[in-house]
């Protein structure tokens, strides 16, 4: 993404802010030539007064060449790339091109970056002659996510004396987003998850696809070849076919944002790792053709690329993924202490497969994320272990009267969730090889429970007198 510059001369301050850009040596030399003309006037020396109009003098010519200069400068930025992961870093390409007729002097390159991005870069650049370029760069790197604007690009001019120093900003701004890391993860099955089609119970209706015995009205531009002429003879009226196309599978990522439930700050913070964790588990069912929402514990549904709240997977991923992770580049904490608003997002539809990533839960929230279960084909739910992370190399401090994990976990297991703890330094491919694992063998031991239970029914039973 490319930046184009502006004209170094068309935000020059005025003649007070050229007096303003007096360096020390300029400020020294007035001073003195103040005071060799104060004292030429007590002494009554003539040479004195001149050798103080002349030191006085020369900071005020530098201060007035420099304010009439008018160097005609372009600059330009360029970000490569201009969305990086955290800890990720960015090439930034600087340009100025003097598009005047005269030679410019030396010239001070100068760029404003935020302090996160590291320290400010300074350039100097030699004479540029008449239509000349000079090209410079750095590097930018942040551990921490956000939108951070880059520039405005400053030029600073100075005279050949060191008296005096013009700063002139262009005005455009350029924009770095640093998203959150996205880690890969294994391509294992979980339960409820089916390829090419969804949990849901709706379908969608399409100009070609599968046949549906349920026939519809004649309208204006069907095609004849679609007529179900059995139904026709039948209403007496002409009827066809309904058509259809299989339902995309469809997931809902749920993130709990609550500032209660994830303490403490910093790259290396539980609520970094969720919103990682998030990135990373919708990225990849994306990328496997899912259509994903992304639901915060405030209701919220990120709106997608056509303005509903969810995000088209398959051949139209790699712009979703984009749109995903520049929304949780910039995602914060929220005030919510509760997680009703996402109970009652999740219950007005039949959500498919449910991936959450919960903070931590007391008694309460964790029977309200239970009831998020009954409207969703399979749930997936990481949970952050609070006295794992309390003792942790962070100090995280969680509420002293939160519900150990294990009782959290069970209160989820026994809503149907597949629930799994997670510390510090837990990589998210292990739990979620572990999630598939667990939601596999949760039909087996079903089905074995299911099996003993008919074989006990159908065995026989003694009674008093024999077998029956």
């Amino acid at each position: 993404m490319s930046e184009g510059g502006g004209e170094g001369t068309a935000e020059r301050g005025g003649l007070r802010a050229a007096l303003g850009g007096l360096t020390t040596r300029g400020r020294s030399f007035l001073a003195a030539g103040v005071a060799a003309v104060a004292c030429s006037y007590l002494l009554g020396q003539a040479d004195l007064l001149r050798v103080g109009l002349l030191l006085a003098a020369l900071p005020l010519v530098c201060v007035l060449v420099l304010h009439r200069t008018r160097y005609r400068v372009a600059g330009s930025r360029t970000l490569a790339p201009a969305r990086v992961s955290a800890a990720a870093e960015s090439r930034v390409r600087l340009g100025m091109e003097n598009i005047s007729r005269l030679p410019t002097g030396v010239l001070m390159l100068q760029d404003r970056v935020p302090y996160v991005l590291g320290p400010r870069p300074r350039f100097v650049l030699d004479r540029v002659e008449a239509g000349g370029r000079r090209e410079v760069s750095y590097r930018v790197r942040s551990d921490l996510r956000g939108r951070y604007p880059l520039g405005p690009l400053q030029l600073r001019l100075s005279d050949p004396f060191g008296m005096c120093e013009l700063t002139r900003s262009f005005s455009s701004v350029d924009t770095l987003t640093v998203v959150p890391r996205v880690e890969p993860l294994p391509p294992v099955r979980l339960a409820g998850e089916a390829a090419g089609y969804g949990d849901g119970r709706q379908r969608s209706l399409a100009l070609a696809g599968e046949d549906d015995l349920i026939p519809r009205d004649y309208r204006h531009g069907d095609d004849l070849r679609r007529v179900h002429w059995r139904s026709t003879a039948r209403f007496g009226e002409l009827m066809v076919r309904r058509e259809e196309q299989p339902q995309k599978a469809r997931c809902t990522v749920l993130l709990d944002t609550r500032g209660i439930a994830h303490p403490g700050a910093g790259p290396d913070a539980p609520f970094e790792w969720a919103v990682a964790g998030a990135a990373s588990a919708a990225v990849h069912l994306l990328e496997r053709g899912f259509s994903v929402r992304l639901l915060t514990d405030t209701g919220t549904s990120v709106p997608g690329p056509d303005g509903a709240g969810g995000f088209a997977g398959g051949t139209e991923s790699a712009d979703a993924v984009g749109l995903l992770l520049d929304t949780l580049a910039v995602v914060d904490h929220s005030e919510e202490e509760s997680l009703s608003a996402a109970y009652d997002a999740v219950r007005g539809g039949n959500e498919g497969l449910l991936i959450a990533f919960f903070g931590d839960l007391d008694e309460e929230q964790a029977a309200v994320a239970g009831r998020m279960r009954q409207r969703s084909g399979a749930a997936v739910a990481f949970v952050l272990d609070g006295d794992a992370w309390t003792r942790g190399p962070g100090g995280v401090r969680f509420s002293a009267g939160q519900v150990p994990v294990a009782e959290r976990l069970r209160l989820l297991r026994r809503a149907g969730w597949t629930a799994l703890p997670v510390a510090p330094g837990d990589a998210l491919a292990d739990l979620w090889r572990a999630a598939a694992d667990r939601t596999g063998a949760e039909p087996q031991r079903q089905a074995s429970a299911d099996a003993h239970t008919d074989a006990h029914a159908d065995a026989p039973k003694t009674v008093a007198g024999g077998w029956s």
